[in-house]
């Protein structure tokens, strides 16, 4: 976790450091952290909106070989398979962790519970929601193929929601990322990004309480 921890808070130059080493290949390595960000429910955890941030930021970096256009398709392309693939998993396994075993050791029902309820809520539209809300974004495919989601409605808000998720920030951080400022205290940044998309999650806990209360 720890070295989660230090690629969030220094991602800009983790990635200068990938793209020094992997060329071409970083954009493999981008593909594959939102994939498996948004296709496993075990790695709620992976930097998924401050590395859309940052890899916008660095290809208006001076010396840096990444292509805007390219990095916008690998992201969204990363997007779309993950949740599918996340889909198909919680479709097979159901949203109700087995108490002794593997998976229960490595996925946290009650944020899977969470996860659900703030899926019976607002219903389909969950899956376009889930995608600027960390953690959130990890469960809610795996939360709609347990519940059955007819998956053509599922492909709808899925690859609507990536497209807009990825757009919104990977540009944010093509347009601003380079401002002195914000290259100053990137790392600052980047996790305002973090709490900005935490937000809503935030929110939503503190009237649970109050409703609880009254």
């Amino acid at each position: 976790m720890a070295w989660v921890i230090d690629f969030i808070l220094h991602i800009d130059t983790h990635l200068v450091e990938m793209i020094n080493t992997f060329g071409l290949g970083t954009y493999f390595l981008l593909f594959l952290v939102i994939f498996i960000e948004t296709g496993l429910v075990v790695f709620p955890f992976l930097p998924g909106d401050s590395l859309l941030f940052a890899a916008g930021a660095l290809t208006v970096a001076h010396g840096s070989s990444l292509n805007i256009f390219v990095v916008i398709l690998t992201f969204i392309t990363a997007a779309i398979l993950g949740d599918l693939m996340n889909y198909h998993i919680g479709k097979k396994i159901g949203t109700k962790i087995p108490e002794k075993g593997i998976i229960s050791k490595v996925i946290n029902q009650e944020k899977l519970d969470k996860a659900e309820a703030f899926f019976n809520k607002h219903g389909g539209k969950t899956i376009f929601i889930a995608r600027f809300m960390p953690f959130i974004r990890t469960f809610a495919p795996f939360v709609a193929g347990g519940s059955n989601m007819n998956e053509r409605a599922f492909l709808k808000y899925n690859v609507t929601g990536a497209i807009v998720w990825v757009l919104i920030c990977t540009l944010f951080g093509y347009f601003f990322g380079n401002i002195p400022f914000v290259k100053d205290n990137f790392s600052l940044v980047a996790l305002g990004v973090i709490f900005v998309s935490l937000v809503p999650i935030l929110v939503g806990f503190i009237r649970g309480k109050m409703s609880k209360k009254a």
